[in-house]
């Protein structure tokens, strides 16, 4: 009779389990390194942009640094609650509790207002002090009002203590507009002279992107890698626009966090989806992600920094995302990122 009452209460507590891991599947996608510098390492990527495409990027980066170094690597997306799809730009970002077991966060994310709950597995990662690794909108991820609980992360936060909020405080930058035109005007990366030997610029070269620059002014102490050459056009052989100085877009930071341990932070004003097709400012990144984990004496100008699968990067727009996409349907080395044939417009 016990063994008849025990063993149906275990399976169902089983399947209760596998249960929990399947919803919470739902909202991620685990990409599990098999081998290599990275085993034993876990880097969770948080993708919730409006314009970047920042949903493209960091699966694309994430399965590079699983397959090509051995990584596991878990990308959480903002979800549109009513169907579980990927929404960019959306607050509700279930799944950020694996931050926890994160070696390292990277972020793709433009003025989040999470609930507190999810807020606080974001918080509780910076406060202990894991690394980070910023991408473009990243400098102004939160747009958080005065009165909710974590508005001291707020990216126009005026008062002294937490002076504009996370991005600065953390990043080295908040949002401090535009330095050259979307859609019409690109970007070369010009590595920095005085820091050319950071490990982070090994083997680095060539870099061109698809968005034109920020305003920068990183709050010391910062090292700048690489400022942006504004150019009159979209192809790198475009004329530079000589009105525009040279803004750092480019730059690293190592930042006591409040558990006293200091964090290796690295922060680019670049990365939308279609800057990692060039493969100097894909390499900037890969090495970036080894640097941010102190792992120097791994970065080597050979490394192997090829996409792994079909990547179909969609032009940066605030309404030409994807619709339809699921984290489920990211799964695998083979999966197109992002299916081409997925509408970019409401029906």
């Amino acid at each position: 009779m016990i063994r008849f009452t025990v063993l149906p209460m275990m399976v169902a507590i089983v399947l209760m389990a596998n249960a929990a891991s399947h919803a919470a599947d739902e909202s991620s996608v685990v990409y599990e390194g098999t081998g290599g510098i990275g085993a034993g390492k876990h880097i969770v990527f948080v993708a919730s942009d409006h314009e970047y495409r920042g949903e493209e990027t960091l699966p694309a980066l994430a399965r590079i640094m699983a397959k090509q170094y051995g990584f596991k690597c878990t990308v959480v997306f903002g979800i549109n609650p009513g169907d579980e799809t990927i929404l960019p730009g959306s607050s509700h970002i279930p799944g950020l509790e694996v931050l926890k077991e994160a070696d390292l966060m990277v972020i793709f994310m433009r003025f989040i207002n999470m609930p507190d709950d999810q807020m606080q597995h974001f918080v509780d990662y910076v406060d202990r002090g894991g690394p980070i690794l910023g991408l473009r909108t990243s400098t102004h991820a939160f747009k958080i009002p005065e009165d909710r609980k974590f508005y001291s992360y707020d990216f126009r936060n005026p008062t002294k203590e937490h002076y504009m909020g996370f991005g600065r405080q953390v990043l080295g930058e908040t949002w401090a507009g535009h330095y050259g035109g979307n859609h019409r005007q690109s970007s070369i990366l010009a590595i920095e002279p005085k820091n050319k030997n950071h490990p982070i610029l090994r083997g680095v070269k060539d870099m061109h992107t698809q968005a034109g620059g920020y305003t920068a002014y990183p709050l010391e102490p910062s090292a700048i890698l690489a400022r942006g050459i504004i150019l009159n056009g979209l192809s790198k052989d475009a004329p530079v626009d000589s009105s525009k100085l040279l803004m750092p877009v480019v730059w690293v930071r190592e930042v006591a966090s409040a558990s006293s341990k200091v964090a290796r932070i690295f922060t680019t004003t670049q990365g939308a989806s279609e800057d990692i097709l060039n493969e100097g400012f894909r390499r900037l990144l890969v090495n970036a992600h080894l640097w941010c984990l102190g792992m120097d004496d791994q970065i080597q100008p050979e490394n192997n920094v090829d996409l792994v699968g079909p990547y179909h990067p969609s032009t940066y727009n605030f309404s030409g995302f994807r619709r339809g996409i699921k984290p489920a349907d990211l799964h695998g080395w083979d999966s197109p990122i992002m299916n081409p044939d997925a509408p970019t417009k409401d029906k």
